[in-house]
């Protein structure tokens, strides 16, 4: 093939026409567990979430409850991805590798929120969020006292007790959260996220009619299970809360996935390594949302 800047420019467009198509097409699950904030600075302070929105009777003037400023912030970072196409492939019409190449790296960005997301569940034992506690912990501070969004049970199905005891026990410390009034929030915990350790375990405690013991199952049809290779763990699950507007964990977003090249024939790489690159460029950060909206349990 005779190299020149129309051949580059018609190859690079099927190569970024590629990478579309399979970005489109590509899977990702942070959206069942994450809500997505529009940055458009180098960072965002999220002091906002030290209250927990909820009306109350307007006697007399407006309880305003002041931010606490610079109390959580999360810093943009850069991130990428990079293929080099020698000119010697192009010049040998071997182009068959590039296709997959830019399919690959289309899945990754895809991909690039759920990395960010599953960072901070994996941490979530250990990263601090908004309050300066653990995201699950046991001492979160409340109107004075310690309230607890962390267990220890292991999940199971073996019997209707210790369904009760790991469940049925992280869905009754969620739904008895209150706000610093004393107020009930209304936590309503619709997802079982689990490693695939745990997969069967937890689709039998929300598929089966009954448990293992052959008692009846008290928590059928009430959450869906996701499943997720990333979490480290075999033994951690997690129950959260995504039907408020506010979600268990943040994916902040500087600069979408974009699509970059590099195909000017006398840039610097071409001349001195005969390479042209394409890759994909972003920028963004994840944290936590509302502890209130989780429950984790080691399974230890």
């Amino acid at each position: 093939m005779i190299i020149n800047a129309s051949t580059i420019s018609a190859i690079f467009t099927n190569v970024k026409a590629t990478f579309a198509k399979a970005f489109d097409a590509a899977p990702s699950v942070w959206e069942k567990i994450a809500m997505k904030v529009t940055s458009t600075g180098s960072q965002n302070d999220y002091a906002w979430l030290d209250n927990f929105p909820k009306m109350s009777r307007w006697v007399g003037e407006k309880v305003v409850k002041a931010l606490k400023a610079g109390k959580y912030v999360l810093t943009n970072e850069d991130f990428e991805a990079t293929i080099a196409v020698k000119r010697n492939d192009i010049e040998d019409d071997n182009l068959g590798i590039v296709a997959p190449q830019a399919t690959g790296a289309a899945f990754s960005a895809k991909q690039f929120p759920d990395e960010l997301i599953f960072e901070k569940v994996n941490g979530a034992f250990t990263n601090e969020c908004f309050d300066g506690q653990y995201f699950c912990d046991t001492d979160h501070s409340v109107a004075g006292a310690s309230v607890s969004n962390k267990g220890t049970a292991a999940l199971s199905a073996s019997t209707q007790a210790l369904a009760i005891a790991s469940l049925g026990a992280g869905i009754t410390a969620m739904r008895s959260f209150k706000d610093d009034e004393g107020r009930p929030l209304n936590i309503t915990p619709n997802v079982l996220l689990v490693p695939p350790a745990l997969e069967f375990v937890a689709k039998a405690l929300v598929n089966n009619d009954r448990l293992d013991d052959g008692k009846a199952n008290p928590f059928k049809g009430t959450l869906e299970v996701v499943v997720d290779a990333r979490l480290t763990s075999a033994t951690a699950w997690f129950l959260l809360d995504t039907t408020k507007p506010v979600k268990p964990f943040i994916y902040q977003e500087r600069k979408a996935p974009q699509f970059v090249q590099q195909t000017d024939m006398a840039s610097d790489d071409v001349f001195n390594r005969g390479e042209f690159k394409f890759g994909v460029e972003a920028r963004g950060a994840a944290g936590y949302g509302f502890w209130q909206l989780c429950y984790g349990s080691t399974g230890a």
